[in-house]
């Protein structure tokens, strides 16, 4: 796993316009900076492969038919390095390996748990492990939560 720098920039992955607009003023609040809001596989595709955004917030519903299952398959693809996380109403739609993606956080959320679990990717993605708990906001794929332990300090 790559280690960036804060701010991270994250990309939104929301097909309704005012969670979209809320979840990027907490981005903003948290100190990070969005890379973009995308409604569907089809926006998200549209972006240039060159540049990847760190994280990736993914509903699981999008635009046009499109599924957060299937922006997540591009986005490994496409950005293997970026961190995906699902931020959905629908969590029992994420399978349990989580599809390759790294986390959730379920809505409804508040702003302070959604700003936690943006501080707790921060310390997980900055400098691993994460030194606070793992707030209740967020839940950690497998995968993900057993890259943590193995190291811990």
């Amino acid at each position: 796993m790559k280690r960036s720098k804060p701010p991270l920039s994250i990309l939104i992955v929301e097909d309704e316009f005012i969670i979209a607009m809320d979840i990027e003023m907490l981005i903003e609040d948290a100190g990070h900076r969005a890379f973009g809001v995308a409604s569907s596989l089809k926006d998200v595709l549209a972006y240039p492969v060159d540049v990847a955004p760190d994280v990736a917030l993914v509903d699981m519903q999008l635009a046009h038919g499109s599924t957060g299952l299937e922006v997540s398959e591009a986005i490994q693809s496409r950005w293997p390095e970026t961190i995906i996380v699902f931020v959905t109403a629908n969590p029992k739609k994420v399978p349990e390996d989580f599809a390759g993606a790294h986390g959730l956080i379920a809505k409804p959320f508040s702003s302070a748990g959604f700003i936690g679990a943006l501080k707790y990717l921060e310390d997980g993605i900055c400098d691993p492990p994460p030194l606070s708990p793992q707030p209740g906001s967020f839940i950690a794929s497998p995968a993900f939560a057993a890259t943590f332990a193995n190291l811990g300090r």
